[in-house]
């Protein structure tokens, strides 16, 4: 950011501003500024989260993390838990894992079960000083047609060529775009607690759904540092002392005693989703991301999980446009926009998944964990697609697991040492990857500004020869007389399959001269 003397100055110029400094402003912020953007992150808050809110990485998101490089970090603070059970009438009634131990391609089956406020202390660490300013509030957000100007409470003002509004599902950025917030909300008051507890109760690693009177209106998650996450719902008047009444009663006829409580809060369940995520209709420079653009109940994890997808999905976007990476004309608008179309669509469906698992809440633990299951790609986070999303950034082809719009399978692959690795552990986030699989890329390829080459050849071969722009590994599940190109997103998601680097180059074309 450049401001005119010191931080403490009342202007300052920079390519993004972000408002809103939780785990998805964070995380935008973090990418952007290894990019090379120029940013600027505003909070009301006086520092970052100290307790509470989220509770649990999917699947999805540790790979996010892992080519930010950021994983490495969470990982030995954090509690794995890939199992789910039910409890009713004084006993384990059913253990399931199936959707966890199922995922294909991925070194991650579990969820890492880690606070929001450790997951926003890690990003911000990363950030260094003077990138993001608590404890000010954003007071208004204009646009024109050159950029954006934020003011703060404190008359701060920040002119940026874009803005991003993470500021939560209360979002004055939402309100100053003009998108309306339409959704339901049913009648359900929900307590949390993070607490310590005393108990004979059998522990384990696990997500217990708890059975009373044909019902499932407690779960408990496990946390980190030994902490006990508590979901209740209840009828009537919510208080501390009715939802511990609730658990005891849920757990019986095992013993809890409430040793330390570090947070408690109730919730009522909303279920809304921006009109927009971009203003001015999806033409415009202020682009909503997390709660500020979508809503929904806490069951299946979506909350933090879904803000962290969208900051993926988005950063590289406007690293591209800010940068103007030699963009084609109106490519701009094709890049940006395509955020919407995707991350809106994934919303949707996202709220949907959530929807129903909080209305089986009052069924049965088994109707519960049916829906878990079938919902099972949306709460792993692996699931996702956008191959039916419309978005111009996917081209409809595949080749076996390989289809654009899904995901990028995590491969192993070997090294030319022999040594084996993993493609997401090889990557880093920014770019796109052309993976070369039985083949090599064109000598006159072009798009080194944007693009890394992985030439994967067959396990019978040898990995010798690469370098940083096109690197060369080997692989037992590639074949010299199958060979296909395969276009990664910088977000890791397929763009393109086909049959050449003469395809790679039509589809990145289209956006890139």
């Amino acid at each position: 950011m450049h401001a005119n003397g010191d931080m403490s100055a009342k202007v300052a110029t920079t390519d993004v501003c972000i408002i809103g400094g939780g785990p998805t402003g964070l995380f935008t912020g973090l990418l952007l500024h290894r990019l090379g953007v120029s940013v600027c992150i505003i909070d009301g808050k006086p520092s970052t989260l100290e307790l509470g809110r989220a509770d649990a990485l999917n699947a999805r998101t540790q790979q996010y993390l892992e080519v930010a490089k950021l994983l490495d970090e969470l990982l030995p603070i954090g509690l794995k838990c890939n199992t789910s059970s039910t409890f009713a009438d004084g006993e384990f009634k059913s253990r399931q894992n199936t959707w966890w131990v199922g995922l294909e391609n991925t070194l991650h089956k579990n969820f890492l079960m880690v606070g929001q406020p450790v997951v926003e202390k890690v990003i911000a660490s990363k950030l260094g000083e003077g990138l993001v300013r608590f404890g000010e509030q954003v007071v208004s957000v204009t646009e024109d047609d050159g950029g954006v100007e934020t003011v703060t409470d404190s008359g701060f003002r920040v002119r940026s060529k874009y803005a991003v509004g993470s500021d939560g599902a209360r979002s004055m950025v939402r309100q100053a775009i003009g998108a309306t917030f339409t959704g339901t909300k049913p009648e359900m008051l929900w307590a949390v607690l993070d607490t310590f507890i005393d108990t004979d109760f059998p522990l384990c690693p696990e997500i217990i759904t708890f059975q009373l009177n044909g019902q499932s209106r407690v779960s408990w998650i496990p946390r980190e540092r030994g902490m006990c996450r508590f979901y209740v719902l209840l009828d009537g008047e919510v208080t501390q002392a009715r939802a511990e009444e609730s658990i005891k009663e849920h757990m019986a006829p095992h013993r809890v005693e409430f040793k330390k409580t570090e947070w408690y809060s109730t919730f009522d369940v909303k279920e809304r989703i921006a009109s927009t995520f971009i203003s001015k209709d999806g033409s415009g420079r202020i682009i909503l991301a997390g709660d500020a653009a979508h809503v929904h109940s806490v069951n299946g994890g979506q909350g933090l999980n879904t803000g962290m997808s969208d900051a993926f999905n988005l950063a590289w976007r406007l690293a591209q446009v800010v940068k103007n990476q030699n963009l084609q004309p109106g490519a701009a608008q094709k890049i940006i926009g395509s955020y919407d179309t995707e991350r809106r669509s994934t919303a949707r469906d996202v709220i949907d998944v959530a929807a129903a698992l909080v209305r089986d809440t009052v069924h049965t633990a088994k109707q519960y964990v049916g829906t878990i299951e079938k919902n099972a790609g949306y709460i792993t986070g692996m699931g996702v697609t956008y191959r039916e999303s419309g978005s111009p950034l996917v081209q409809a082809s595949e080749h076996g697991i390989w289809k654009a719009g899904n995901r990028c399978p995590d491969m192993i692959l070997n090294k030319a040492d022999g040594a084996e690795t993993r493609l997401y552990t090889e990557t880093t986030y920014g770019k796109y990857l052309v993976l070369h699989i039985g083949g090599a890329p064109a000598p006159d390829f072009g798009f080194s500004d944007i693009v890394t080459h992985y030439t994967i050849r067959p396990a019978s071969e040898s990995a010798a020869g690469g370098d940083d722009s096109n690197r060369t590994y080997t692989a037992d599940w590639a074949s010299k007389d199958d060979g296909f190109v395969v276009v990664v997103r910088p977000d890791m998601y397929l763009g393109f399959v086909g049959g050449s680097s003469d395809e790679a180059k039509a589809y990145l074309k289209e956006l890139y001269l």
